[in-house]
């Protein structure tokens, strides 16, 4: 298992973003309260992934039925405290894939995300915060993909460029997808 505080020690920021909120992460996972759980209404730690196809030319994005908007795969810890298994096993809950492997099983990209209160499955979920870790998957693009109705309303391979401007979330767009897609690119060159 890998030990995430060792992870997020060991991590270089690629940006400021990046930077401040490893600082953030730190701090909250040396706190000692819970954050695998969704028990902590206030953050809990989430697990994403930025799937790539061999050529690195495409990525994976699901159209997500609660934020009405294209976006990236991933989900809660919910206990799990190696979240690289965390990305892979909702990648492929999401996606229906079954061929997902890491291109490294370091952290891709962390970020603390919000998220606004809404309605799933009935019952009302606070604001909160997604103490998030993303890890760079890869999947065969010719395999047959599969949604997962309480979640996701499709899922498709997108290029690069198309894959950001395809979320219609500005913070998204503008602060994550970019920012994966030029790690992505820096990684490849």
């Amino acid at each position: 298992m890998r030990n995430l505080l060792e992870q997020l020690e060991g991590y270089t920021p690629w940006n400021e973003q990046e930077e401040r909120d490893r600082v953030v992460l730190l701090s909250m996972l040396k706190s000692g309260q819970d954050l695998w759980t969704r028990e902590n209404e206030t953050a809990h730690f989430t697990a994403s992934a930025w799937v790539t196809d061999p050529t690195r030319t495409k990525v994976l994005m699901c159209y997500h039925n609660i934020y009405d908007s294209w976006s990236w795969l991933g989900g809660h810890a919910d206990g799990d405290r190696d979240l690289l298994v965390v990305a892979l096993r909702e990648v492929g809950e999401e996606s229906g894939l079954t061929s997902v492997r890491p291109v490294s099983e370091n952290l891709f990209s962390l970020e603390i995300l919000t998220v606004d209160g809404h309605e799933k499955r009935g019952r009302y979920v606070p604001s909160h915060l997604h103490l998030n870790v993303t890890y760079l998957l890869e999947a065969d693009d010719a395999e047959p993909l599969a949604v997962k109705p309480d979640e996701n309303s499709a899922v498709g391979w997108f290029g690069l460029a198309e894959a950001v401007a395809a979320s219609s979330e500005p913070w998204f767009r503008e602060r994550i997808y970019a920012k994966l897609n030029a790690k992505l690119r820096a990684r490849v060159n």
